[in-house]
């Protein structure tokens, strides 16, 4: 039996420049678009009457940008979904995946410059929007490639122990990882995508750090992933997910140095990780969460 087939055309690379006066602002992006048709002809028979070229559909997203413009990529997203569903009668299904490189404002000494940018690695915002013909347009949303460390207020103790365990307790460790956080707006309404996209990203700086004069005791990964989802959820209704790859810092031992080491030299134990594929990242601490609706 003959399931389901879709192609489309990826990493679709593009810089929108956008201008208003002399005060210049960029967004670079990412874009896979994705289609699925009304049918496989073109797999099973050899037919492409029907199937609309992967030129065509890069095509068809630089003229939407330029047209349209990127007031946000959950917008942008949106409107490739828009497009494509009201534009071919062929096409069932499309899916619309959209990630920013991390641009910022140059300032010199404090003064934001009009045409000046710096490329921050400070988390990859991400976006996908997914429409099947008559059913409802659903985006999801998310941030990755955020990287976070706080070098006290984090240990591992009372675990599990039997005779295959060597990982020593410890009540005072750095504690480090990559996040990946996605989540669901549902089906697609009036939302400020922006003001939400940083409001949880807010929330994920202050629930892994805490008050930022003493900081909050974490007492593992999952508790501070837990944190985070908890924090979000009390101040923006989504469903979130939050994957955090842990990075490992072990204080190296230098007694036969003749030194102490009171954890001012540790080394660092990191993974490969491939950001796109999470499902597959080793030492991954994963969770998702909801909000229940009360009747």
């Amino acid at each position: 039996a003959f399931l389901n087939c879709e192609y489309g055309k990826n990493t679709i690379k593009f810089l929108r420049l956008h201008k208003e006066g002399k005060k210049q602002f960029v967004k670079e992006v990412e874009v896979c678009a994705h289609l699925r048709l009304t049918s496989p002809q073109e797999y099973l028979e050899g037919n492409n009457s029907l199937v609309i070229p992967t030129d065509t559909i890069k095509n068809i997203v630089l003229v939407l940008a330029k047209k349209n413009g990127i007031s946000s990529l959950e917008q942008f997203a949106i409107d490739i979904c828009n497009h494509f569903m009201t534009t071919f009668c062929q096409v069932a299904y499309v899916k619309a995946y959209v990630q920013e490189v991390p641009w910022q404002r140059l300032h010199e000494d404090g003064v934001p410059h009009i045409h000046s940018f710096i490329c921050v690695p400070d988390g990859t915002r991400f976006c996908e929007a997914e429409q099947c013909r008559n059913g409802p347009l659903i985006v999801f949303a998310g941030i990755k490639d955020l990287k976070l460390m706080k070098t006290t207020q984090s240990g591992f103790e009372g675990f599990y122990k039997n005779e295959h365990t060597t990982l020593p307790e410890r009540h005072d460790r750095i504690l480090c990882g990559e996040f990946f956080c996605k989540w669901s707006y549902g089906e697609c309404k009036d939302f400020d995508f922006n003001c939400i996209w940083k409001k949880i990203r807010e929330c994920i700086l202050e629930a892994f750090a805490g008050p930022p004069d003493c900081g909050e005791y974490s007492p593992s990964y999952q508790k501070t992933v837990n944190c985070i989802q908890m924090l979000v959820l009390s101040r923006v209704p989504q469903v979130i997910e939050v994957v955090l790859n842990n990075t490992f810092y072990n204080v190296v031992d230098m007694k036969n140095l003749g030194l102490t080491n009171d954890k001012e030299v540790s080394k660092c134990f990191k993974y490969n990780l491939t950001a796109l594929f999470r499902n597959t990242q080793p030492q991954s601490i994963a969770a998702v969460l909801h909000k229940t609706e009360l009747k």
